[in-house]
């Protein structure tokens, strides 16, 4: 039987940088102290225009449940809440992902594939008020028809993806709401079209640091593709200095060009990153 060049597994890619090369061998070397870590939308899935409707690449499950055997955790660390992440990824009851973490809303609440159970804490005061008055902000800042808000239990978003002109409509809208969440005591997330306010202190750098440290991990990856992965990045590289390697993986975006200026390895969105986690459990298993 012939092998075509469709049915070839993708190559392990090299990393553009040192300290990439170094995270990356830290892996492979002993991949049973690694850990795993991956942004969900643009990262695991592709951005599509009505967030509801967002669901994991078709490979993205496969790949990480053939990866997370040989590493000492594998977690999705994203802004959605955890159950919804849960859903939207088809993580529960996987073969493979007995011992995966999902770390919603940055952080605030966490999925354990082991229970099925998803433990937070209370929610911050001041989204009920920002939930309250944000239909009368958007109002009064003209807000582009096509412009929508996302209901995320422990934080609100806005999106301008469907306006007509959407970048136009997220720049009109960033002063007010930063005025909004600061009245109540919040912090403005800005991300691909999008501005979410949500309290402060929640961040996926924290989540990601609190991870590697529960573990004594002895190395790290990050993948992500928005704003609200450069905390996340920037965890990782305080992790380099304080000894644990890490690799810091890009879901490329002409959107969010931060990411890819920081990166160690960037693939061309979510179909590159489940190619390049495909590749790392293939290396792994041999």
């Amino acid at each position: 039987m012939s092998t075509t060049q469709e049915d070839m597994p993708a190559p392990l890619h090299r990393p553009a940088t040192a300290a990439g090369r170094e995270g990356l061998a830290a892996i492979l070397e002993r991949p049973s102290r690694a850990v795993i870590a991956v942004d969900f939308d643009g990262t695991l899935a592709p951005i599509v225009a009505d967030p509801g409707q967002a669901r994991a690449h078709p490979g993205a499950v496969p790949a990480l449940a053939a990866l997370a055997p040989h590493v000492a955790c594998v977690a999705v660390v994203t802004g959605r809440p955890a159950g919804v992440a849960v859903r939207y990824g088809g993580f529960a009851g996987v073969p493979g992902l007995e011992g995966l973490v999902v770390l919603g809303h940055y952080g605030a609440e966490r999925w354990d594939a082991a229970t099925g159970q998803v433990e937070a804490g209370p929610e911050h005061p001041g989204i009920a008020a920002v939930r309250a008055e944000l239909p009368a902000v958007l109002e009064r800042a003209g807000a582009w028809p096509g412009t929508w808000i996302e209901e995320k239990g422990r934080a609100v978003a806005v999106h301008t993806r469907r306006a007509e002109d959407p970048a136009a409509a997220f720049a009109a809208l960033v002063a007010p709401l930063t005025g909004l969440a600061a009245r109540h005591g919040l912090a403005l997330e800005p991300g691909r079209l999008v501005l979410e306010l949500r309290p402060p202190g929640m961040d996926k750098g924290k989540a990601l640091t609190d991870r590697v440290r529960a573990l004594n991990a002895g190395s790290v990856l990050y993948a992500g593709d928005d704003l609200g992965d450069l905390p996340a990045y920037a965890a990782v590289e305080r992790l380099r200095a304080d000894g644990v390697p890490g690799l810091l993986l890009c879901s490329a975006s002409e959107e969010v060009p931060e990411l890819s200026a920081r990166a160690d390895l960037t693939v061309p969105g979510p179909a590159g990153v489940v190619d390049f986690l495909r590749a790392l459990a293939r290396v792994l298993s041999e």
